[in-house]
């Protein structure tokens, strides 16, 4: 099953992304190879195994949105909710936002290849991480009816393919299907 391939480690060369060197050095420093699925569990902080709790990635939202703050894309607000403040990032760089809603649009309306192993890696990445955040709608929102329609339905094609085989015939982007079977579990 894809879910339990082992993840091993090809390269432990720095990217200069925090999170993903971090990453890195939990894989290499793992006795063992894990799974796919627990590098999902670590790497979002949700595993309750005490043993692999070194593995895990801290405060992972918080870094993620720090680092968005720091790049210019998201800002940083605190919204008073009843009893208690809470810290709320908001989108300040819109034009980013739009950037990858339009890239994603059009890669299932006008760049569609009805393929995946010829969609861009990062394109099929993208929408498989849209759909695990459960926010794809949202990308088609802006869309008339009849293009959301279409949009929706081959991106449902898309995501109802069968993980499996794709990753068979993936050369590459073996891991994209893994996340999906993962998160389609």
């Amino acid at each position: 099953e894809l879910c339990s391939l082992q993840v091993l480690l090809k390269s432990d060369a720095p990217t200069g992304d925090v999170l993903l060197d971090e990453t890195l050095r939990h894989i290499k420093a793992t006795e063992s190879a894990e799974t796919v699925q627990t590098w999902i569990e670590l790497l979002t902080g949700e595993t309750w195994n005490p043993f692999k709790l070194q593995y895990q990635l801290r405060n992972v939202r918080e870094r993620l949105a720090k680092a968005l703050v720091e790049k210019g894309i998201l800002t940083t607000e605190k919204q008073n909710f009843l009893l208690f403040d809470m810290t709320t990032h908001p989108v300040s760089n819109a034009s980013e936002k739009q950037r990858l809603v339009k890239k994603l649009q059009e890669s299932v309306l006008e760049r569609w290849v009805n393929d995946p192993q010829r969609m861009e890696r990062r394109t099929l990445a993208l929408l498989v991480l849209a759909h695990a955040s459960d926010v794809l709608e949202n990308v088609f929102a802006s869309l008339a009816d009849d293009k959301y329609d279409v949009a929706m339905n081959r991106t449902k094609d898309l995501l109802d393919m069968d993980p499996e085989v794709e990753a068979a015939k993936a050369r590459g982007a073996e891991m994209i299907w893994a996340v999906l079977a993962a998160f389609n579990k």
